[in-house]
């Protein structure tokens, strides 16, 4: 939920940049599902979910924040 809402702002507040994170609206949509609490939600599939997709974009965050310029 917390990386869903935070892509969510990011892509408010830097398109450009969020469309550079990959899956970012799909993250988001399933974000959305999540804290909406949306009938038929199967834990096994979040998990099988967290398990599969979240370290390749915590590598991919992890790419654009090395690259970004300081503020």
């Amino acid at each position: 939920e917390i990386v869903g809402e935070a892509l969510a702002q990011l892509a408010k507040a830097a398109p450009a940049v969020a469309a550079e994170v990959p899956h970012c609206r799909d993250a988001i949509a399933f974000r959305n599902l999540l804290i909406h609490g949306y009938a038929g939600i199967d834990s096994s599939q979040v998990w099988r979910i967290a398990q599969s997709n979240l370290p390749a974009l915590a590598r991919a965050v992890d790419a654009l924040l090395a690259s970004a310029q300081p503020l």
